[in-house]
């Protein structure tokens, strides 16, 4: 009964010092596709003089841009390594036909790709503490323009500038510091509250926390918490709903103090008081700031400075609610489609 039961002891150790091997080689696999990945060159890099000038005033002009989300042999970024890996995704990879011998073409037979372009010969100007709307068709380039801003790509031609500057020649810290973004999709730490708002400036005192929280909205709801500030939120913020994510995340920008506001307004799947809430948020921290906002609510657009109205890539029409109504093109379109449900709802 002994000789048995140290004989049942001993197989399971062999057994998986037998499998090592094999447990090894998989790892090391894995292993050399997450350091690849690691390993990739970063293709937004500082220039070795980068300027960070102050004080920011907030002027932001596009001068010709064009931008395409294809690299400039037509490839999509990163395509070498979707390839190694079999991975899938918007640009996922479909490999040429084959010749009719079955041979498979050579870089020569293979056809020139095609690029499409996301934005093409885009050219406009905000002013220091204006406000400027950007309306249009879903697909039409709005998210690129906010994405080129705060330089998450840089432009396949043109210039961005902020206060004169190509934006190519700004350190990204400073870019960093002189731009906020509220986006559709909150994302938000597995922390706490206080961590994920101390994330945008993390020399704040709690007296600055909860200035940033009132102006948002939301501290009478984080005070209630039986933790206050040092509530955990979850991975990504489930444990809070999406209007109290969104306004953690407007808390966060107000914190930060940028000169420069990118809102991609996301109220339009909350409930009537949370949009309520967060429209007052959103008033409060556009003020005195250069805002470009992607509108869809009929109050940002009528109380915008400027309105850019893009299609297919292109700035199509820009002014004023009143002026591009009496032009007739795509804004009124859109204005008769998008907002005259709304325009009959509101008050006089």
């Amino acid at each position: 009964m002994a000789f048995t039961g140290y004989l049942t002891q001993l197989y399971g150790p062999l057994m998986a010092l037998t499998n090592a091997r094999v447990d090894f080689a998989t790892s090391m696999v894995s292993f050399e596709r997450v350091f690849e990945v690691l390993d990739l060159p970063v293709e937004i890099q500082d220039a070795p003089d980068a300027l960070a000038p102050e004080p920011v005033q907030g002027q932001v002009r596009f001068e010709g841009v064009s931008f395409s989300y294809l690299e400039g042999e037509g490839e999509p970024a990163g395509l070498e390594e979707v390839r190694r890996f079999g991975w899938g995704g918007a640009h996922t990879y479909v490999p040429p036909p084959k010749r009719k011998d079955g041979r498979e073409p050579n870089e020569e037979e293979k056809p020139p790709p095609e690029i499409r372009w996301a934005l093409r010969q885009v050219s406009f100007e905000i002013q220091p503490g204006e406000v400027a709307a950007l309306v249009g068709p879903s697909g039409a380039g709005k998210t690129t323009i906010t994405y080129l801003l705060p330089r998450l790509y840089d432009p396949s031609e043109g210039r961005v500038l902020l206060d004169g500057h190509d934006l190519r020649s700004l350190s990204q810290e400073h870019l960093a510091r002189s731009v906020g973004m509220v986006t559709q999709e909150t994302f938000l730490f597995h922390d706490s509250i206080r961590n994920n708002l101390l994330y945008a400036r993390p020399e704040a005192t709690q007296p600055d926390l909860e200035a940033a929280c009132r102006a948002a909205n939301i501290h009478e709801f984080i005070a209630g918490l039986p933790e206050g500030y040092d509530t955990l939120v979850g991975e990504r913020g489930y444990r809070l709903s999406g209007g109290e994510k969104q306004r953690v995340s407007i808390a966060r920008v107000i914190l930060k103090n940028p000169k420069v506001l990118i809102l991609d307004e996301a109220t339009s799947h909350l409930d009537s008081q949370s949009e309520a809430l967060i429209q007052q948020a959103m008033e409060h921290v556009m003020q005195g700031r250069t805002s470009v906002v992607i509108a869809h609510r009929l109050s940002t657009v009528m109380g915008a400075d400027r309105i850019l109205v893009i299609e297919g890539g292109r700035l199509v029409e820009h002014g004023r609610h009143a002026e591009l109504l009496e032009q007739g093109g795509l804004y009124r379109t859109l204005y008769e489609t998008q907002f005259r449900g709304e325009a009959a709802q509101a008050p006089a």
